[in-house]
C-alpha cells in the first residue's frame, strides 16, 4: 500500500473510536513530562546569555503536537511542577524555586503556552495527508514557539539581565536557527508516530 493511501486512511476519523481513558491520559502526560526532563538535562550548548541551547524546546513542542493542546500543556506543567519542587530536571541540572531568578525563567514559564499553541495549531493535521501533514505540524511548531516561548524568553532576558528590547531580541535570535531544526525534527517524529499509531492522531486533545 502506498504512503498516500496509508496517510489517507489514518486521516479519516474512526466511526466508533473510544476516547482515551483517564489512565491513558495520565500515562501519556507523565511520559512526555519525563521526556522533557531528559531533554532538559542533556548537556547543552553554552551561550552568552546564561540560557544554554538544549533540546527542551523540541520536547515541549513535540508534546503539544502529539498529545494536543490540553494534554501537551499539562505534560509541561507537570514537568515544571516537579522541577520547581526541587528535583534537578531543569537545564544544567537545576531545580527548585531559585530557577525563577535565572535569565531562563521567561522561556520556562512560556513552555506550557508553547505546547498548547502548537497543539492547537496542529489540529488540521488530522485532515491532511502526506507532506501536507508534516507541513502543518512543522508550521504549528514554529508559530507555537515563536509566539510564546521566544516572546516569554525576551521578556525574561529584559527582566533578569536588564537588557533593552533590541538587545534582548538580538540575544534571543541566537536560538532561532536551532529551534527551526528542532521544530522540523518534532514534526517528523509526530508524523511518524501518527502513521504508526493512528489513534494518537484521532484522540489528540
Amino acid at each position: 500500500m502506498s504512503d498516500i493511501t496509508q496517510d489517507s486512511t489514518a486521516s479519516l476519523p474512526a466511526p466508533a473510536t473510544t476516547r482515551s481513558s483517564v489512565g491513558t491520559d495520565i500515562a501519556l502526560i507523565s511520559t512526555f513530562a519525563a521526556f522533557i526532563a531528559v531533554c532538559a538535562i542533556l548537556p547543552g550548548i553554552p551561550t552568552g546569555t546564561g540560557v544554554p541551547i538544549t533540546l527542551q524546546t523540541f520536547a515541549v513542542i513535540l508534546s503539544g503536537l502529539v498529545l494536543g493542546w490540553r494534554r501537551g500543556a499539562l505534560a509541561v506543567l507537570l514537568y515544571l511542577a516537579v522541577g520547581l519542587a526541587g528535583v534537578p530536571i531543569f537545564a544544567e541540572a537545576y531545580g527548585g524555586l531559585g530557577v525563577l531568578s535565572k535569565p531562563s525563567v521567561g522561556y520556562l514559564l512560556a513552555f506550557p503556552f508553547g505546547a498548547a499553541l502548537a497543539g492547537l495549531l496542529a489540529t488540521p493535521a488530522a485532515r491532511s495527508v502526506g507532506y501536507a501533514r508534516w507541513t502543518v505540524l512543522f508550521s504549528a511548531g514554529v508559530f507555537g514557539s515563536l509566539l510564546t516561548i521566544h516572546v516569554g524568553g525576551i521578556i525574561g532576558l529584559m527582566s533578569k539581565l536588564g537588557l533593552d528590547f533590541g538587545t534582548a531580541l538580538k540575544a534571543d535570535a541566537i536560538y532561532l536557527p536551532g529551534d527551526i531544526v528542532k521544530n522540523a525534527a518534532a514534526a517528523g517524529v509526530a508524523y511518524t508516530l501518527f502513521r504508526s499509531y493512528p489513534d494518537l492522531l484521532r484522540n489528540r486533545r
